[in-house]
């Protein structure tokens, strides 16, 4: 089993004196820190990641929540500018039929009053008809009959007296 002229004795020997000086010189507890280490950075880098994605979904669910509260205040003013649209459409609508009222009424006015103006101007002409057809017939009974001294005295007297 120990044959020193055997080579297989002296390829065991010497991984075993290798395995030894590794040993002895600490490699495998450098090998096993190292992978400590390692595997501490890959699990702070995983709680890393985790902080970071749960921070990264807590801020998804704020831009949510401010997202559906500026949709429902978009929804609000949309609701409001249409209110008041249909209040401003019923004023205009109101203010134009009370414009089309007073316009009725002035026109109706105007029509009324043109109906008296031609009225009286038809009146006026008549008179003016009749007070020029009495003045003619006058002057024609006048101008037949002659004048009377009586008269003629009794209207200078009249004169006289109102100047």
């Amino acid at each position: 089993m120990f044959n020193i002229a055997d080579a297989e004795f002296w390829v065991r020997l010497a991984l075993v004196v290798f395995f030894l000086i590794l040993i002895v010189a600490r490699v495998p507890n450098n090998i096993f820190k190292s992978l400590g280490d390692t595997g501490k950075a890959v699990r702070a880098e995983l709680d890393e990641a985790v902080r970071i994605r749960q921070e990264a979904t807590e801020l998804l669910n704020q831009i949510k929540a401010q997202r559906q509260a500026a949709e429902r205040k978009a929804q609000e003013l949309i609701q409001l500018a249409e209110e008041e649209a249909a209040r401003i459409a019923a004023e205009a609508r109101a203010k134009l039929e009370d414009s089309i009222k007073r316009r009725e009424a002035l026109a109706e006015r105007k029509i009324a009053q043109a109906e008296a103006q031609a009225a009286a101007d038809v009146k006026a002409a008549a008179t003016d008809v009749a007070a020029q057809v009495a003045e003619t017939i006058l002057a024609e009974r006048i101008a037949k009959a002659g004048s009377d001294p009586a008269v003629d005295k009794a209207i200078w007297q009249v004169g006289e007296r109102f100047n």
